[in-house]
Formats: structure tokens, sequence, C-alpha cells
């Protein structure tokens, strides 16, 4: 032959590949099938688009985790929600969302959904599971729920929300981010659909971007993977890679940032200018009762309220942390901190709060060290607000 072909035929994958402890990372979008019958064989992975070994390896790993009969991948924890939200709604169909619904999630039902043909109501957290199935439309298709909320960490009901609403014919889906799939379990709940935001808490590296959907009845999991194969939805093999390696320590980062996030809000509550704390692992906080019914352990983000300022000292508060940055994702390394208020106007029920709210994620640094930071920011925030 001649060099051009020799080139372009030289090269070959080696037979066998040497065993690692990870996947292969295959990048290749061409898929080579092994003889013409199965050129057109749907039941075979016939495009890379649609995941080849790591992708393959990593929905694997969520399936056992999730309990799932299937998982599939998006390229951002947001694509999880508007991609399940596609593949089991129509026009016609109504979906009940929870108000306290992670802010992008509510653009696309607001912006999108609707102008799609599918209706959009705004339910209360705390309304009774009773009224919020009884009540529902008889267009409903889907209740969405988000518990605890991102921002304000109400929770729901969602075990008697979705045994009322299995009754009623109606599918329920659960933004599980906080609960990353670990601390809490929505398929063993009877949830039909669970989604998190892999960039969080599974990745834990703040580098990598990407979402997942998972549900336990094939006809439901085959609707998600038509989603995706319809919809052209792709992960790259090296974020399912870094997914994966995050997956692995998962138990043992996401233990150690609630331990520290708990010694965090036990500091806050005893601080003169902490008017209340939201963190449902915490005894005495609001939902404590149910977060224990439900969840295994603690995620590593709240919120807690100061007391009434101007909003010159929360700003003051936030620019004197050192170790605490200014960010609006969460789920990593390191310690977060954002205000919390600019985000709630455009919320249905409107709430009291005895303050300006902060929300903080709690990182792998040691809590003595953040509790110090937290500190000279509350002075500097007395110091303002005087």
């Amino acid at each position: 032959m001649d060099d051009k072909t020799r080139l372009i035929r030289a090269g070959a994958v080696p037979q066998p590949l040497a065993k690692t402890v990870g996947p292969p990372v295959q990048r290749g979008s061409t898929v080579l099938m092994p003889n013409a019958e199965a050129l057109y064989d749907h039941d075979q992975v016939t495009y890379g688009r649609q995941g080849l070994a790591a992708q393959a390896a990593l929905q694997d790993a969520l399936a056992t985790m999730e309990h799932a009969v299937g998982v599939t991948l998006y390229p951002s924890g947001l694509a999880a929600v508007t991609g399940a939200l596609l593949a089991v709604l129509k026009a016609g169909d109504e979906v009940l969302v929870v108000d306290t619904i992670y802010a992008p999630t509510r653009r696309f039902c607001d912006h999108v959904l609707k102008r799609y043909g599918v209706g959009v109501r705004y339910f209360d957290p705390y309304v009774a599971p009773e009224s919020l199935v009884g009540d529902a439309p008889e267009a409903t298709r889907l209740i969405l729920m988000e518990s605890p909320g991102s921002l304000t960490m109400e929770m729901q009901d969602m075990d008697r929300v979705a045994e009322l609403a299995r009754k009623r014919g109606v599918l329920t889906m659960c933004d599980n981010t906080w609960g990353a799939g670990l601390l809490y379990k929505p398929l063993q709940h009877g949830i039909d659909l669970s989604v998190q935001a892999l960039t969080k808490y599974v990745g834990g590296h703040s580098d990598v971007f990407m979402g997942s959907a998972a549900a336990q009845d094939p006809a439901l999991v085959r609707k998600l993977n038509d989603g995706v194969l319809h919809l052209g939805w792709a992960v790259s093999p090296e974020d399912a890679y870094l997914m994966l390696r995050g997956l692995r320590t998962l138990p043992t980062r996401l233990s150690r940032q609630g331990e520290n996030g708990l010694a965090v809000a036990d500091w806050l509550v005893g601080q003169p200018e902490v008017a209340a704390l939201y963190h449902p692992a915490m005894p005495g906080c609001p939902d404590h009762p149910l977060w224990k019914r439900d969840f295994s352990g603690a995620a590593s983000l709240f919120t807690f309220a100061l007391q009434p300022a101007p909003a010159k000292a929360v700003d003051a508060f936030l620019d004197a942390l050192k170790l605490f940055g200014l960010g609006f994702s969460w789920g990593g390394f390191e310690s977060l901190a954002i205000s919390v208020d600019p985000q709630l106007g455009q919320r249905k029920i409107k709430r009291r709060y005895p303050g300006p709210l902060v929300r903080l994620h709690v990182g792998l640094e040691h809590p003595a060290d953040l509790i110090d930071d937290l500190r000279q920011a509350l002075d500097a925030y007395r110091a303002a607000a005087a």
C-alpha cells in the first residue's frame, strides 16, 4: 500500500487495552460497526455523541447510587432539568413548580415552556400535599420540586406528594442537587424523576459542567433517552471521566463538608449580628423534622438572616470575607458566599425575613478558620450598619 493509505490505517487501538481503575477516555465521533447488519441496529451505539466508555461508566455508577434503571447525561445541571421536562411534557400539559425553584429553571418555565403551550403554575413549598395534588388542574402532567430550596431552604414533604400524585397519574420530579443522589434518594421515595446538577457536589472541584436525570420506570428511561437523542445533547468523554473521578470521593467530601457546615452554622446561631438560621439539618431550624425523616446526612449549603441593616452593610460583610469567595455556584471544595435578597423579587409567594439574607457554601477548609473569617466580616457589618 501507498504511504498515504498506510498512515491512515496505522496506529489502531491495541487489543486488548490495558486494564486501569478508570474507564478509557474514547474520543471519537465515528463508531465502526462490526458488520452491515449492525449499521441500523438501534440498540447499539452507532455515533460517538451517544457516549462511549467513560460516559457509560458514569451512567452505570450514577444508576447504582440512585437505584435507577437508567440515567441520562446532559452538558449542565440546567440542561438536565430542561431536558427532562421536555422529554415528558407536551403542548396542553400543565406543570406545577415549587416557587422556591432554582432561578434558571424558573426562567426556562416562563420563557420556553409557556411559549410552546405548556402551562406553568407556581406553588407555595409549604402548601399541604393533599391540597397541592387535590387541587391540581386536570391537565397537570408533572409536579416539579426542589427540597430544600437552594436559596431559602424550604422543604416539601416530597414523599407524600409523590404518593398522592401517583394515584392521580401525575408524574413527580425532584431537583436533588442539595441531596446529591447520596443524602436523599428520590426514586426510593416514590418520585418518578431524580435530577441533579453534577456540576456541584459530584464534580466537587468547580471545574466541569454536567447534569443527570434518573428514573426507575423503563418507559420514562426511554423518554429521557429519546429526548437526549432528539435534542442532540452530548457530554465529552473527558468531562464524564472527571465526573466519575469526583463521584468516587463524593461520600468522603460530602460528609466532611456537611460536618464543617454544621459547625459553622452552630457558631452563627450564637452571634448577636445573626437574626435567624435556615439550615434544615440544624435542630430548631425550619423543617428539621422533615430533613431528619428523609435525609441520611447534611449538605454544606445554608442561609442565615442578619439583623436589619442597609444594603451597604451587607456589601461590607461580603467584601470583608477573605476565605469565603463570592460566587453563585456551590458544591466544590471551596467556601462561597452570596447575598440572597436580590433574587427573591421574582417569587410569587412573598415571605418576610427578619433581616438581609446571606447564603454560605462551606467547603473543606478547617471550620475554625472559616469562623474567624466570618467573625471579622460580622464586625465589618456591625460597623457599616452603625
